[in-house]
């Protein structure tokens, strides 16, 4: 077995590594050196997960529990873990400065002693698997315990890497993109072979374990799986109709539904519904799981929808309404009753026994349509072939009356992409295009709102090396009562504090409305926001959905070229 120090000590030399294609050679070399058994779980590990991104799994470990650990196991208090955070930033840091600092009178660390054994990487992936099982009366004891005793038997070195795990969040520079790129060149498989299967099991572990067991062929033959979400495709958005009949040509036109995002799996009776976010949602929405098994005529299918909820005068309710729905775990039918909600579905990519992903929209659309039964809370989307830009425009007029988003432009002859955003599909709104940004950061209010988080830090997403760019600040478009519930949901995301600064876990999407996209010195990301305001909390979307740092570029650019004056170089606050 591996031990979690040889892991921590590779951790390190990819952290001070500056070159992507440097941490790529040095990524596939820790893969390639441990064992199979150890090869998932240290592919998800390095990328700053415990639990594959479709698991239902979590750690859910929060700064409370992980500061309650790290006092139990230094002897100091949890007001000394909580200075240290603020001196170093890093909770990692943190950690080992915290148990270097271990009162004489605590009991001896045998992860200090250099009789102790090492610790594997296996014991810490079983730890973390304890913790994710914790629940219900006693569960908060449980995980503090547990992480208790993988501090107790790590060496300072690890102890640092132990600590980021259980918030996850390495802050090694390791993303998807690298991870891909070194399970190619560790097992001799081509990148796009490697990309593929990531894009249909969304589980860069399983993909890294198949390609070294049995090369490119083996990895080639993994596919969409009943019961396992995969990540939804994407659109692109449109600057104008006539543009996007441009790049398409002849079009399928769909209407954008004001409503929430659904994957269906049915597996004969069986029915799994997935959010955005992957999350499993089955148990929150009867009413649609009774309709799918009513009215998909298939033994098994993998279906993509959205789900909405209108009022007695037929128009879109709030959002929120549906998240309420989404969240709702207790009196389920009660609340199907007080919200009920329909289903639009407008893909199949799986049928049967068959993945479709491969095959045309149009191909795919002849499938779906002659498996899925209309019904009184189930439809198949309506949707429309042309090339001619004024029957678009008259659907997306009727679209907009009905009190819907506005339209979807799709290119009928491609297939099915997990995960990715691009030309093949495009969405038309009558307004700017808000995005969908990661919160990392707040500040506490003043006067009237001293106790709640008051300004959120807002930031878009690097695929190359995974990590979070800063693009600005929102303190807008919020209430009171919304301030109180985003400050007890943040309490538990908080990383470190300084002042009235706090760091934040990303974990957290606002959709935000803005005036402009401006060039910016002050941010990282090297872009701004100009008065942005939040048009809402995303609990649908995760982190995989915030908006890519090529994606505000992009959006820069299509500014310039409306003639959208771009703004000063200096926008934005430090």
């Amino acid at each position: 077995m591996t031990s979690f120090r040889e892991f921590s000590q590779a951790c390190r030399m990819i952290e001070a590594t500056p070159g992507s294609l440097e941490m790529t050679s040095q990524v596939a070399e820790l893969l390639k050196r441990v064992s199979p058994e150890e090869l998932p779980i240290v592919t998800h590990f390095v990328m700053g997960e415990v639990f594959p991104a479709w698991s239902s799994q979590e750690v859910g470990v929060g700064a409370g529990i992980l500061y309650a650990a790290l006092a139990k196991s230094s002897g100091l208090s949890v007001n000394d873990i909580e200075g240290l955070i603020r001196d170093t930033g890093d909770i990692g840091e943190t950690a080992v400065k915290a148990l270097a600092k271990r009162s004489k009178g605590q009991a001896t660390f045998s992860s200090f002693m250099e009789e102790a054994p090492d610790i594997s990487i296996h014991e810490v992936f079983e730890r973390f698997q304890a913790i994710s099982r914790s629940s219900g009366k006693g569960s908060q004891t449980s995980k503090i315990k547990n992480l208790q005793y993988l501090f107790n038997c790590a060496t300072p070195d690890e102890v640092g890497y132990i600590a980021r795990l259980a918030v996850e969040d390495l802050r090694i520079g390791v993303g998807e993109g690298i991870v891909r790129d070194a399970i190619a060149s560790a097992f001799n498989v081509p990148v796009a072979t490697v990309e593929r299967a990531f894009m249909l099991t969304n589980d860069m572990g399983l993909v890294s374990i198949t390609a070294r067991e049995g090369g490119a062929e083996s990895v080639e033959g993994l596919g969409l799986q009943l019961n396992r979400p995969i990540r939804m495709m994407l659109a692109q958005i449109a600057p104008t109709i006539e543009s996007a009949i441009a790049d398409i040509g002849e079009a399928a036109i769909e209407w954008k539904f004001d409503g929430a995002r659904v994957q269906i799996h049915k597996d004969g009776e069986r029915v799994s519904l997935y959010s955005r976010k992957l999350e499993d949602i089955s148990g929150s929405l009867p009413d649609i799981t009774a309709s799918i098994r009513k009215y998909v005529h298939a033994d098994s299918a993998i279906l993509d929808g959205e789900a909405v909820a209108m009022d007695e005068r037929g128009r879109p309710r709030a959002f929120q309404d549906i998240l309420r729905r989404l969240r709702r775990k207790h009196e389920v039918d009660s609340t199907a009753k007080e919200i009920p909600l329909s289903i639009n579905i407008f893909d199949i990519m799986y049928l049967n026994g068959k993945g479709l992903i491969d095959a045309p929209l149009v191909k795919r659309r002849e499938m779906l349509e002659g498996c899925v039964e209309n019904g009184d809370s189930i439809r198949v989307d309506r949707q429309v072939v042309t090339s001619d830009p004024e029957e678009i425009n008259v659907i997306y007029t009727e679209a907009l009356r009905a009190g819907h988003e506005g339209i979807m432009i799709k290119n009928p002859q491609s297939p099915y992409s997990p995960g990715k955003r691009g030309k093949n599909w495009l969405k038309k709104k009558p307004v700017m295009e808000t995005l969908d940004l990661a919160v990392i950061g707040a500040e506490w209010g003043y006067g009237r709102r001293t106790s709640f988080m008051g300004s959120y830090a807002l930031a878009c997403h690097d695929p190359k090396t995974g990590r979070f760019l800063p693009v600005g600040k929102v303190a807008t478009g919020f209430s009171d009562e919304q301030l109180s519930e985003l400050t007890a949901i943040f309490s538990d995301l908080i990383v470190m504090q300084s002042g009235t600064k706090i760091e934040l876990k990303p974990q957290v999407i606002f959709e935000v409305a803005f005036e402009e996209i401006q060039k910016s010195t002050n941010y990282e990301s090297g872009y701004a926001l100009r008065f942005p305001r939040l048009v809402s909390v995303r609990d649908d979307k995760s982190l995989e959905d915030v908006e890519t740092i090529g994606r505000l570029e992009e959006m820069y650019r299509l500014q310039r070229e409306r003639g959208i004056n771009p703004g000063s170089a200096e926008v934005g606050g430090k």
